[in-house]
């Protein structure tokens, strides 16, 4: 575990969640060699397999934003990276960074973070009280359909974006970067030419795509300076395992998930 109280205040910060990703999809495009750009981010080159707070995409992330990051798999008490401050807590350890407020983003906020969240899914579409409730957490909120579930080119624009803000703010300035990506929540069959449904298949078909997205967003990071990131996902979701469809319900397909975490080092060059 990262100690998270030497780098917050220093490093820039993204939090990068691939809306419903499985891990066992997310396992399986790396090892083929699909995933190349994660793969060369990820410590060892592989994923982290770990269990989501939640199984649909709003109670995971205001898990997520209370500390409840993806648990590791193997039995005991986990330190967490980051914490909110309350009384009986096990997960608190000397290199997590404790902040006293309501939520995550608030107390980065409070530590000179300019925080920004780049919508994803329908939770963050801004379009009705739901919907803004999460990025209303973020000074700097974004979302439009380009950016959404049913646009095919939805992780290019939400990559494009992020490298605009980025180049916009003083590199002094610290920045939590927060992208729901939502290329791989369905509708996903538009990754595989002729695909008539949904299915595992278009859902790694999808991450492939994403993999492609990610190099500029990672290389303005750094250029601004050290940037401490973490990629997980927030829940999976079933394809017809054992009668199943979707998520929001107790399956492993669904509670199982990827998770990295890494520091982005600066980029050296002129």
């Amino acid at each position: 575990m990262h100690d998270l109280n030497a780098l917050v205040g220093t490093h820039d910060l993204l939090f990068l969640t691939l809306d419903t990703l499985r891990y066992d999809v997310a396992r399986e495009e790396l090892e083929a060699g699909r995933t190349p750009t994660l793969a060369a981010l990820l410590p060892g080159g592989r994923w982290e397999e770990r269990h989501s707070p939640a199984s649909f995409t709003y109670a995971a992330h205001q898990a997520f934003f209370a500390g409840f990051l993806p648990t590791p798999v193997t039995p005991g008490r986990h330190p967490r990276p980051f914490a909110l401050r309350f009384e009986g807590s096990e997960t608190t350890g000397p290199g997590t960074c404790v902040l006293d407020a309501p939520d995550l983003v608030t107390g980065l906020t409070g530590r000179g973070y300019h925080t920004v969240c780049i919508g994803g899914t329908g939770f963050f579409n801004q379009r009705n009280p739901l919907g803004r409730v999460l990025p209303g957490l973020f000074s700097e909120s974004h979302w439009d359909p380009s950016l959404g579930v049913t646009d095919p080119r939805s992780t290019e624009n939400q990559a494009s974006l992020a490298v605009k803000i980025l180049g916009s703010l003083p590199r002094e300035q610290r920045v939590f970067l927060f992208i729901n990506v939502s290329a791989l929540h369905q509708p996903n069959r538009h990754y595989v030419p002729g695909a008539t449904e949904d299915s595992k298949a278009t859902h790694a078909a999808a991450l492939a795509y994403v993999d492609r997205q990610l190099p500029p967003l990672f290389q303005a990071l750094r250029r601004r300076g050290p940037a401490f990131c973490i990629v997980c996902s927030d829940h999976g979701t079933a394809y017809g395992e054992d009668g199943y469809s979707g998520h929001r319900l107790g399956h492993p397909v669904v509670w199982t998930v990827p998770y990295g975490e890494f520091v982005l080092p600066v980029d050296s060059g002129p």
